[in-house]
C-alpha cells in the first residue's frame, strides 16, 4: 500500500502561482510512476501531468503545458506540481496518483485507470 497526502492548495488569483505537495509513505515511493489529476464540479476527472519513476519523463495536458511543472524529489518521498499563470478554468479539486512498478491494468500515464493509489485531493480556486 502506497498512502498519498496532498497539500499546498488554495486560493489565488488569475495569474498568480501555486505549488502542490503531495507526500507518500509506504512502499518503496522511487518504484512508483506519478500523477496529478483534477476534477472540476460537474466534470470528470481529468489527467493533468504524469512523471516517471525516476524523474527522467514527464507527460503534460495540453491545457497546462508551458504553465505547470511536475517534479519528484525520491529521497523525500514527495512529488510536486509547480502551476504558473493560473486561470480561472484550473479551480478544481487536485489528486495526486501512484502507479506501482508492478502495475498490469493495461492503461497508460494519462487516465485515471492507469494507477493504483490515490490521496484524497487539495482544493485550488483561481479568482478572476
Amino acid at each position: 500500500q502506497v498512502q498519498l497526502v496532498e497539500s499546498g492548495g488554495g486560493l489565488v488569483q488569475a495569474g498568480g502561482s501555486l505549488r502542490l505537495s503531495c507526500a507518500a509513505s509506504g512502499r518503496t515511493f522511487s518504484n512508483h510512476g506519478m500523477g496529478w489529476f483534477r476534477q472540476a464540479p460537474g466534470k470528470d476527472r481529468e489527467f493533468v501531468a504524469a512523471i516517471s519513476w525516476s524523474g527522467g519523463s514527464t507527460l503534460y495536458a495540453g491545457s497546462v503545458k508551458g504553465r505547470f511543472t511536475i517534479s519528484r524529489a525520491n529521497a523525500a518521498n514527495t512529488v510536486y506540481l509547480q502551476m504558473n499563470s493560473l486561470k480561472f478554468e484550473d479551480t478544481a479539486v487536485y489528486y495526486c496518483a501512484a502507479r506501482s512498478a508492478y502495475y498490469s491494468g493495461g492503461y497508460g500515464y494519462t487516465v485515471a485507470p492507469g494507477y493504483d493509489y490515490w490521496g484524497q485531493g487539495t482544493q485550488v480556486t483561481v479568482s478572476s
